[in-house]
């Protein structure tokens, strides 16, 4: 009897225990508003944290990436903050806020790496591409097509004939639009699948020329700087950088996007 009395105190304690825990739990909204809180208070430390146990949740949005890059960029520092802008601008791409930021971040970094040049057209077509995520350009995609559905039929079915080469023109150009917006939709598609980037952690990161810490150093890296990943061997990453530079960086200098 002794023990069974102390086996149901046992469980008595155990759920009270659980039960506080619940109560003291706070959900990721709850953490994301005392963020802000501390934040506004220049409490940057405590406010990462709470940020950070936001997306440890499983719960991610442009918003606490960019709270967290900001709270890390007023404690200068460099590659968490340029990290998260980028991850905000990846959920959020056209948010000239977060673009405004990132460059103020990038700003901070040594490196300073000149892109290699494109013609007009490349330009061009990336400016396009840029306009719209993946999601956007399928959108894009669909309504045009069903315009071009809509139009077609109104064409076979009308009885004048302005009418119908109204129609019949917008249809072909709802066309001409579907097939461009669906040619931008699969390229990209392909960025997303093909290129992987990574920031520089490491406040100086030897590149090499081979994935071997024996190998010749190629150049230098410091921490903030963007990299495109190329390949994986073991603990080495081949990297690209916007210039065109290529080497091998362990994979503990740097952080995946």
């Amino acid at each position: 009897m002794k023990t069974m009395i102390r086996s149901s105190y046992r469980f008595v304690v155990l759920v009270l225990f659980m039960a506080a825990l619940s109560l003291n739990a706070q959900t990721p909204q709850q953490l994301f508003e005392t963020g802000n809180s501390q934040y506004a208070q220049n409490n940057f430390e405590e406010a990462i944290k709470n940020y950070e146990k936001v997306l440890d949740a499983g719960y991610e949005s442009a918003a606490v990436y960019y709270n967290l890059a900001n709270a890390n960029y007023k404690l200068n520092r460099i590659a968490p903050s340029v990290y998260n802008y980028e991850k905000a601008l990846e959920l959020k791409p056209n948010d000239k806020e977060i673009k405004n930021n990132l460059e103020f971040a990038q700003n901070m970094t040594i490196d300073a790496i000149t892109p290699l040049p494109e013609n007009t057209f490349k330009r061009w077509w990336n400016q396009l591409l840029n306009m719209f995520s993946l999601d956007g350009w399928a959108i894009v995609t669909v309504v045009c097509l069903l315009l071009f559905a809509v139009s077609l039929i109104i064409y076979y079915f009308g009885k004048t004939t302005t009418l119908k080469r109204g129609f019949f023109t917008m249809a072909f150009v709802a066309l001409g639009f579907g097939l461009l917006s669906l040619t931008l939709a699969f390229q990209a598609q392909s960025n997303e699948n093909n290129k992987q980037f990574a920031i520089v952690f490491s406040a100086e990161a030897e590149i090499k020329s081979e994935p071997s810490m024996a190998s010749e150093e190629a150049f230098v890296l410091h921490e903030g700087t963007k990299v495109r990943v190329l390949e994986t061997e073991g603990d080495w990453q081949m990297i690209r950088l916007a210039d065109g530079k290529e080497g091998w960086i362990p994979t503990t200098d740097i952080k995946i996007l």
